[in-house]
């Protein structure tokens, strides 16, 4: 059985990266938490849009992305960093956090401190304790069945359906053979192909689920007096050759493969390490508050296919770029890791790539950077109830 090197933690978890997350509770407390982990190697940060001012559901979202992102395996302790007056309260996210995970957290409020200058002092103190900690941990081997793998596409065009996306599918259908975990999401691009995935479905329950959160991802638009249409396809989709939201989604699903879909998730909840097999994730198309759902379940690691080009990342999780179009490849060498329009020029199979991308995952968990984390991009966003197409 194929094993990777990580780090147990104390939840069970197994993490291919070994982060201190410094943690903004809130919009208002964003720049504060970059400040000090720019101060402490081995601590990563994000910007934080949300957090204060949201309707029940909204903030709901917001508390699971926040305690998922603390709990993902990848992070070894979290530095929560608050305002002191927003809606996602210290103690809320404080709580949030340990009925998930029981890894180390602590936290700090600006305006109990007095002030930026000294909060960052208290929060680079716990930062580098904890990252001296985080240094003594040694690197185990682990069988491939404690992999999550997210997969996502975003800057689509016909060469995601043809190639890139059938090379993350039959990745998929390997892993998922091997015992371990993948997760589809991109909800609204399940649309007009939803009966395709609900036919896979292991109980006709979870068929249900499956255009169940379609038809409510329409509907959240149809309330607003909106067509989800008139966002998606984007308008690079459209430049690159899709012409329907339905063709786009029969693209889109190839990523997961042809194995049977065994439970259904909302957004940003936990993934049960017992979970195994191929999982749906209802999250919106929009690429990175879509990551941030999966990282937010646990996935250590996405992969990620782009027929035009795109630049994401994500803080927590290493996102391998893959592109089916050669002229991507050619002009997005900095920011895409694997070319798969090979399979369009006929010099390799799907099964080929196939097992390239196996290859290249695995060198991923064992350290190995993506470009996104080489250059440091780590965009997200979060789902809301008046939601992204």
């Amino acid at each position: 059985m194929t094993e990777f090197y990580g780090y147990r933690r104390p939840d069970g978890r197994v993490g291919i990266r070994n982060y201190v997350l410094i943690l903004p509770t809130s919009v208002c407390a964003s720049d504060v938490a970059n400040i000090i982990a720019n101060q402490v190697d081995g601590a990563v940060s994000l910007h934080n849009q949300v957090g204060c001012s949201q309707v029940v559901s909204d903030q709901e979202m917001t508390l699971d992305f926040e305690a998922g992102f603390a709990a993902n395996p990848n992070v070894y302790a979290t530095v929560l960093v608050s305002l002191g007056c927003e809606g996602c309260q210290l103690d809320l996210v404080e709580e949030r956090i340990k009925q998930r995970t029981n890894k180390p957290v602590v936290g700090v409020s600006i305006q109990e401190a007095r002030g930026t200058l000294k909060a960052v002092e208290i929060g680079v103190r716990y930062a580098k304790q904890f990252a001296a900690e985080a240094s003594m941990l040694q690197k185990e081997k682990f069988p491939i069945t404690e992999l999550l793998l997210a997969t996502e596409c975003g800057g689509s065009d016909p060469t995601s359906g043809i190639a890139a996306n059938n090379v993350i599918g039959a990745l998929s259908d390997r892993l998922v053979d091997e015992g371990a975990t993948t997760i589809l999401s991109e909800t609204p691009e399940f649309i007009g192909g939803e009966h395709l995935l609900a036919a896979r479905a292991v109980t006709p329950e979870v068929g249900q689920r499956v255009l169940d959160i379609v038809h409510r991802y329409e509907e959240t638009f149809w309330r607003a007096g909106e067509d989800i249409r008139s966002g998606n396809p984007t308008p690079g989709n459209k430049a690159g050759g899709i012409t329907t939201l339905e063709e786009k989604s029969l693209g889109c699903i190839h990523k997961g493969g042809t194995r049977p879909v065994q439970q259904v998730y909302d957004y940003a909840k936990q993934i049960p390490t017992s979970q195994k097999g191929l999982v749906i994730m209802d999250t919106p198309g929009n690429d990175p508050s879509s990551m941030v759902g999966m990282a937010a379940g646990g996935a250590q690691v996405c992969v990620f296919s782009t027929g035009r080009g795109s630049a994401l990342g994500n803080p927590i999780m290493p996102v391998i770029k893959i592109t089916g179009n050669a002229d991507t490849w050619d002009k997005m060498e900095d920011n895409i890791d694997f070319d798969a329009s090979r399979y369009i020029t006929g010099t390799h199979t799907i099964e080929q790539l196939r097992d390239e991308l196996y290859n290249m995952v695995i060198e991923t968990c064992n350290g190995k950077q993506t470009k996104s984390e080489a250059l440091g991009i780590n965009e997200i966003a979060v789902m809301r109830t008046c939601n992204y197409a």
